[in-house]
Parts: structure tokens; sequence; C-alpha cells
């Protein structure tokens, strides 16, 4: 059997396994941190969560034979900042990540908006069956605004608080807020066309 024919029969990722490559290095990332030494435990974690996002994208390689766009960019914006991190032994850039990453994909998506090109749409489009273009443009409006939110909201927390509460807050708020925002935006989406015959939960870009 071919490489081609291989990647072929593997199909869509459930929405479970979307949920933990997206979210399962961010809870390695808090465990690790709460168990590893008082001093330098971000270190520690910051090196879990690099391997954790490699994990994630071979996983989402193997079992669906592609990695999605964002989960690709954030795994590689991890393996950076991570990187930089360890090397400089300084906490700072794993903690700007966030921020620099929802920036950017604000950006696109607004971007996108602009110049009426459907970048929400070349990312999800499998995952939201039936959903109209005014739908896909509302959606797009709405998780770039999203994102720029978490955006101020990161960098006033890592600025703000200790090094400690800005991780939990990277399991505790940010997750819990992406996963709300989510589903708030389910009536919207069911008003626009969004097919929900097979669905079981909203896809999420992924959130950092």
């Amino acid at each position: 059997m071919t490489e081609t024919t291989d990647t072929a029969d593997k199909g869509e990722l459930s929405a479970g396994m979307r949920m933990a490559l997206d979210f399962g290095p961010v809870i390695i990332f808090f465990i690790v941190n709460f168990m590893a030494p008082e001093k330098g435990g971000i270190f520690y974690a910051t090196g879990a969560f690099m391997v954790a996002m490699a994990i994630a994208m071979g996983i989402s390689w193997s079992k669906s034979g592609k990695i999605s766009p964002m989960l690709m960019f954030s795994g590689i914006m991890v393996l950076i900042f991570g990187g930089v991190t360890l090397i400089l032994h300084n906490e700072t850039f794993i903690k700007i990540k966030p921020t620099i990453y929802y920036v950017f994909i604000a950006g696109i998506l607004v971007f996108g908006l602009w110049t009426r090109r459907p970048t929400l749409k070349v990312l999800l489009g499998t995952a939201y069956p039936g959903l109209t273009d005014k739908g896909w443009d509302l959606l797009s409006r709405n998780w770039a605004l999203f994102f720029l939110f978490m955006a101020v909201l990161n960098e006033v927390v890592w600025r703000n608080s200790s090094t400690d509460f800005w991780v939990g807050f990277k399991l505790w708020g940010a997750i819990p807020l992406t996963l709300v925002f989510a589903f708030a935006n389910v009536p919207m989406l069911l008003k626009h066309g969004l097919s929900v015959e097979k669905k079981d939960d909203p896809p999420l870009p992924e959130t950092e």
C-alpha cells in the first residue's frame, strides 16, 4: 500500500482527540511546573511543554495523516520560544509567547476579513459543514476579537502576578474561557447553516 493510500485512509480526528491534542500540552506544562523543584520549575515545565507539543503533532500526523496549520504554528512557536527560554534561562520568553500567538492569529483573521479571503474557513472548513459565508465572516470576527482580548489578558496576568499564578491561569483561565467562548458561538453558527447531523463539539482554533 502506498503512502498516499495510507494517508487517505486516515480520517478526521474526533472532537475528543482534537481537544486532547490542543489542551494536553498545557496540562502537562501545569503538572510539571507544580511538581518540579520550586527553584527553576518553570524551566522544567517549559521543556516538558516542548516535548508534549512535539508528541501532539506526531499523534496528529499518525492518526489523521496531517497536522492542522494552527497546531503546527502553535507547536513551532512553543519550540522556538521554549528553546530561547531554556537557552537564555529567561522565563519572559515563554510568557510572551501566548501574546504573540494571539495577536498573530487575530491579525490573520482580520486580514482575511479585510481582503475577503476566508482564512478561518481554509483552516477549519471541514469541521463546520454547511456554514454560510456570512457565518464564516461572523465567526472569524468573533475569534479575532477573542484572541485580541486574550492577548491583553495574558499581558496583564504575567506582568502582574507570580510565575505559578500565570501557569495556573493558562490551565484554569485560558482553557475555560476558550471553551465557553466556543460554545457561545454555537447558536450563531446554527443560525447561519451549520449542519448538526454529525457534530459533537464545536471545533476550536488552537488556543496557543
